[in-house]
């Protein structure tokens, strides 16, 4: 069940705590839409809306965890948030309505705050179950995340490009990190293709307890797939036990809001995101890679005029 975190606060007296004055004229509620609390998605979502909660004048903000990019784009779309974290192909499949991605009409009110950071796709198995290429998981037990989340569309793209389909596999598990990690431990489950930034603490975990192989995705399979999927490495050491660079597929994550949504209020989510970098690599690593003049860079969507207004001030758009 979808677990709700409230966080309230009057914003007119908390301004201080970010270093920045707000004029949103009147009272906003702000409902970020996260991930599951074990992903990035989560925390850093906590730490914007702590930012928002001292930074925009009468802000209440609500953190909620939600299954991720798929069904925050239709929360957002039906006007159940202000903001959401969402995967680049997802968001690219809203705008679209491709039905078979979980979208049944073009998400057209949705609006880009900017490109965050990327995800990678992380393919983690046991070690004693002998996957060491994509190839290897034929016949063998994966999870894939919740059924057409972004993770889980990541995988059929990976997978189709691969030659390869869920018919394939052994069983096909549609798990989102903790729940997957768990049946890894517990030898009920061999692997796990999952979407999410490196460092995860998911995998980070499991690796401290199990021995565990990050199946590599040569950048030829990633290159046939075309946008926005691009070829990426895990670097070396991002997790225990693993000593050497893994190949694989990056997407980046684009932080969304809703035409609906205040041009004041979208201009001051976006400026107190790129002047707290701090306080949000704090929350998670992952935040060292936002960049305003990445962040406008090939958005699937339009950027809304609130967030256009704080670039073109910092001069990242003319």
């Amino acid at each position: 069940m979808t677990r709700m975190f409230t966080i309230i606060a009057g914003a007119a007296l908390g301004a201080a705590s970010v270093g920045l004055s707000a004029t949103a004229a009147r009272a906003e509620f702000i409902n970020v839409l996260t991930g599951g609390t074990s992903g990035v998605y989560y925390p850093l979502g906590v730490a914007l809306s702590e930012l928002y909660a001292g930074g925009i004048s009468g802000a209440r903000t609500q953190v909620q965890a939600t299954k991720a990019s798929v069904e925050n784009l239709n929360l957002l779309a039906a006007g159940r948030g202000e903001v959401a974290f969402a995967l680049g192909d997802s968001v690219m499949a809203g705008w679209e309505g491709r039905e078979e991605a979980g979208f049944k009409a073009p998400l057209t009110n949705l609006r880009a705050i900017g490109g965050m950071y990327d995800n990678y796709i992380q393919i983690i198995a046991e070690k004693s179950a002998g996957i060491e290429t994509i190839a290897d998981l034929k016949g063998k037990t994966i999870s894939v995340g919740a059924p057409a989340s972004g993770t889980e569309l990541n995988a059929r793209a990976i997978f189709a490009a691969a030659g390869m389909s869920y018919g394939d596999m052994g069983k096909v598990e549609y798990l989102p990190y903790s729940e997957s990690a768990e049946l890894i431990k517990n030898r009920q489950l061999q692997s796990t293709l999952q979407s999410s930034g490196l460092g995860a603490a998911f995998i980070k975990d499991l690796s401290t307890t199990h021995e565990i192989t990050i199946v590599s995705i040569p950048a030829e399979i990633v290159n046939s797939i075309g946008a926005p999927y691009k070829a990426a490495v895990i670097p070396a050491g991002t997790y225990n036990g693993q000593d050497a660079e893994v190949p694989t597929a990056a997407v980046t994550n684009i932080l969304v809001t809703s035409e609906k949504v205040s041009e004041e209020t979208v201009y001051q989510m976006t400026k107190l995101m790129f002047e707290n970098i701090d306080k949000l690599r704090a929350a998670h690593s992952a935040a060292s890679a936002l960049d305003p003049a990445k962040a406008v860079q090939a958005l699937p969507i339009p950027l809304h005029p609130g967030a256009e207004k704080y670039y073109r001030e910092i001069g990242v758009l003319k």
